[in-house]
């Protein structure tokens, strides 16, 4: 095959399209499935280049969880993971074959004290010091960073998933919890059922402006081993997060193709919030340059999510008004929590101001 037959494709900019959008893996997989030849010399190099790097740097990150969880299991600390090399595995039957660069930890708000001094016995620094943590202040995660290294591990407790609309059970989490092997190791993880769930909020969170939460709900629920949709439906229910779940559904469907049994499927297209949702969105992904969302579209989009006036009003109050670390003041972590809720007010304002007019 000669290059006229990949002249029409402008393949920089479908590297740099599919980097955005963390999908180098698939499109590298698509790409070998093909006959030789049918991407450009240079392209194929640049690909083997990238999956030879994320292939070392996901053998590091795996060999990092297993020493973290055998920390973890030695002091008994409760510990699932999610998206990640599990869900990589549970997508793809490949720890490597996601784009991911950290691990994400889901662990009891009790046990976040030990659980970043463990932390640091194992030479990670943290973004949330102890000083914060004993002045309760609750982050949107618990990020450590390895010392000298690009090593980014963040924990999650039932206080940082600010945005599921109703707090989740921590327990029922654990209760339900399963195993994913990952490099011949069991690793206790998420059910699929929760994992679903999580994702979906996740990509929800970020406006679903990445391909690959839309392609990991695709595939996770076109697996062979799926979750089981209708109890997924009532765990989303638990947590107030029905119509998230219904819109990721859909997206997977519109976009990537993925089936739905048919009664689900049904429900899930009845929705007439969910279909301008997914309108929406698959419109906005469809733009090569695609303008940041707007502070009044992300603040509708909040409320649209959970289903009613009330309660959408709710959600968005919430999320408007419960600071993170970003609203905190360093060295002054026993500042009034209405403080730092003016502080976030000011700041999502600027930054979503700006965000819009660019």
């Amino acid at each position: 095959m000669n290059a006229a037959h990949y002249e029409p494709l402008d393949w920089p900019v479908l590297l740099a399209q599919a980097d955005e959008h963390s999908v180098l893996p698939s499109l590298a997989a698509r790409l070998q499935e093909l006959a030789p030849g049918t991407s450009p010399p240079e392209i194929e190099t640049k690909l083997h280049s990238w999956q030879r790097a994320q292939a070392v740097f996901t053998l590091t990150l795996n060999a990092e969880l297993f020493q973290v969880l055998e920390r973890f299991a030695a002091l008994d600390i409760g510990v699932l993971v999610t998206k990640g090399p599990a869900l990589s595995v549970r997508c793809y039957g490949d720890p490597g074959m996601r784009q991911y660069s950290d691990l994400d930890l889901i662990l009891r708000d009790k046990d976040i004290r030990r659980a970043t001094q463990a932390m640091l016995d194992l030479a990670y620094e943290p973004r949330v010091p102890l000083t914060a943590i004993d002045a309760n202040k609750i982050p949107g995660e618990y990020a450590f960073r390895k010392s000298g290294t690009h090593l980014l591990v963040e924990f999650h407790t039932e206080r940082t998933f600010r945005y599921h609309p109703r707090q989740l059970d921590i327990e029922q989490l654990f209760q339900r919890r399963a195993c994913v092997t990952i490099d011949g190791r069991d690793v206790p993880a998420l059910s699929l059922e929760d994992e679903l769930v999580l994702i979906c909020v996740h990509g929800a969170k970020h406006f679903w402006e990445r391909l690959m939460w839309i392609a990991d709900v695709a595939a996770l629920v076109s697996s062979s081993q799926p979750p089981d949709l209708d109890r997924a439906m009532a765990v989303a229910r638990e947590v107030g997060a029905e119509r998230i779940l219904r819109l990721g559904l859909r997206l997977a469907s519109d976009v990537l193709g993925a089936e739905l049994p048919v009664q689900l499927a049904a429900r899930v297209r009845s929705d007439r919030a969910v279909s301008k949702l997914a309108a929406e969105i698959e419109t906005r992904l469809a733009l090569r340059e695609p303008r940041g969302i707007g502070i009044l579209r992300r603040a509708l989009f909040r409320v649209r999510m959970c289903g009613g006036l009330l309660p959408g009003a709710a959600y968005l109050l919430r999320l408007s008004l419960f600071p993170t670390e970003e609203d905190w003041t360093p060295g002054k972590e026993n500042r009034s929590a209405f403080v730092d809720a003016i502080s976030r007010l000011l700041r999502l304002a600027r930054k979503h101001s700006r965000r819009s007019s660019n």
